[in-house]
C-alpha cells in the first residue's frame, strides 16, 4: 500500500511539473494575460472586443481570452530576447506569428493535407471494397476517426 502511495505521488508531481512550457509558467506572462482579461474580456470591453474582431477570427473561434494570450505571448517574447534569453515555449509550442487565423500556417496545411489525403483514400477503399466485407464497417468506421 505504501508503494503504491509513493508512486501516485511521484506521477502526481511529474505531471504537475510537465503541466505548463516555460512560457506559461513566466511570471510576466501570466500577470500579462490576467490584467488582460481584466481590461478587455468582460462588460463593455468585450463588446468593443467583438466589434472590432474581424469575422474570420470568431468563425475560427478565436476568443478574447485567445488574444490576450497571444498578445501577452509576444510582450513575454521581447522581454526574454531582450534580457539575451532564448524564445520560450508557450502551451508546448513554439510562438508564431498569426496569419489570418492560423497561429502555425504550416501545422495547418500539413493538417489539411493530411486529411485529404485521408479522404481520397476512403473513396478508394469505397470502390474497391465489398461492402459485404467482414471488416468493412470497421475499416470505414477508423477512417471517420479523428487523431488515429
Amino acid at each position: 500500500m505504501a508503494g503504491r502511495t509513493a508512486r501516485l505521488v511521484l506521477l502526481a508531481g511529474a505531471a504537475a511539473l510537465a503541466s505548463a512550457s516555460q512560457g506559461d509558467r513566466e511570471p510576466v506572462y501570466r500577470d500579462c494575460v490576467h490584467r488582460c482579461e481584466e481590461r478587455n474580456c468582460s462588460g463593455g470591453a468585450l463588446r468593443h472586443f467583438r466589434s472590432r474582431q474581424p469575422i474570420y477570427m470568431s468563425l475560427a473561434g478565436w476568443t478574447c481570452q485567445d488574444d490576450c494570450k497571444y498578445e501577452c505571448m509576444w510582450v513575454t517574447v521581447g522581454l526574454y530576447l531582450k534580457e539575451g534569453h532564448k524564445v520560450p515555449q508557450f502551451h508546448g509550442k513554439w510562438p508564431f506569428s498569426r496569419f489570418l487565423f492560423f497561429q502555425e500556417p504550416a501545422s495547418a496545411m500539413a493538417s489539411f493535407l493530411n486529411g485529404l489525403a485521408s479522404l481520397v483514400m476512403l473513396c478508394r477503399y469505397h470502390t474497391s471494397v465489398p461492402a459485404s466485407s467482414p471488416m468493412y464497417p470497421t475499416c470505414v468506421a477508423f477512417a471517420w476517426l479523428p487523431g488515429r
